[in-house]
């Protein structure tokens, strides 16, 4: 594979994990009493840390003379920790496909910034891809803002701004040659830790057994998608890389099929032939 091909495969199995990821988290708010998105972040980061860690001191040992803290990794957990808080909130308190939309606001904070603050070049052929695949999530999705949870919604956006923010951060860190496996078990040490202020504040929650077991499920599939968005930076652009994640909008629909009954509807249906078709299209090679 070239590294372009490699970057393609690692952020769908991202997109595969962060669908899982929030199809799970809102399951838990059906399985007994709502619990609140802090302690469902410190729940998550907490078992992917402990996963993470495991993986980089028994896989990682030839990666200790990499290891290092930097700027851009301090900045890759604030905003990562910023961005799973608010889209945890979203994905409680609106349609889950209109949690999702927003959440995918983040490749066009992703490209950008790359552009402002890494020096990434911006051709014409991502900005279209991007804007034709986030109209296919808007097909898909159709999300009915009016009447809605305006504070949710603006977690949502917050939630696609931070996390646009993190993948920038994260493509910064590749150049810097930052191991992955270290930068994985960092940032869900770091989200681990951060949560802990807000529920000592906010008293923590009682759950049952089911959700116990649905939450550790969302911790690795979260982590599915951290080792995924992680590696794909590390080997292709963001503007690259855009089109390509909004696959996690085919998986949710996919998950709602065959977990809730979903059928999707014609619309659905013509919004999947337009995020595939904008992925095909960033990725062809453009003639000598």
């Amino acid at each position: 594979m070239t590294d372009r091909t490699k970057g393609i495969v690692s952020i769908v199995i991202s997109a595969f994990g962060f669908a899982l990821m929030a199809m799970l988290v809102r399951l838990c708010d059906t399985a007994g009493s709502p619990i609140s998105a802090f302690q469902k972040s410190f729940l998550r980061n907490a078992i992917s840390a402990m996963i993470a860690i495991s993986v980089f001191v028994v896989k990682g040992r030839s990666d200790f003379g990499a290891v290092r803290i930097t700027p851009s990794l301090l900045l890759r957990c604030i905003f990562g920790t910023v961005g799973i808080v608010a889209n945890y909130y979203a994905l409680s308190h609106i349609n889950i496909a209109e949690a999702q939309t927003l959440n995918k606001t983040a490749q066009f904070f992703t490209v950008i910034i790359a552009w402002l603050f890494l020096g990434e070049q911006l051709r014409m052929r991502q900005i279209a891809a991007v804007a034709v695949a986030f109209s296919g999530v808007l097909l898909i999705t159709k999300p009915g803002f009016a009447g809605s949870d305006g504070f949710a919604l603006a977690m949502g956006l917050l939630g696609g701004l931070a996390a646009g923010s993190a993948y920038a951060c994260t493509r910064r860190l590749a150049v810097l040659g930052i191991p992955v496996r270290f930068i994985v078990a960092f940032f869900s040490s770091f989200a681990t830790l951060a949560c802990v202020p807000f529920l000592v504040a906010s008293g923590w929650n009682a759950m049952n057994v089911t959700q116990y077991l649905i939450i550790i499920a969302a911790g690795g599939a979260a982590l599915i998608g951290q080792y995924g968005i992680t590696a794909a930076y590390r080997f292709a652009r963001a503007g690259e890389l855009a089109a390509w994640d909004y696959t996690n909008i085919l998986f949710t629909v996919l998950f709602g099929l065959f977990c809730f009954g979903q059928v999707p509807d014609v619309f659905a249906f013509a919004g999947m032939a337009l995020v595939v078709s904008a992925a095909l299209f960033t990725n062809k090679r453009s003639k000598p």
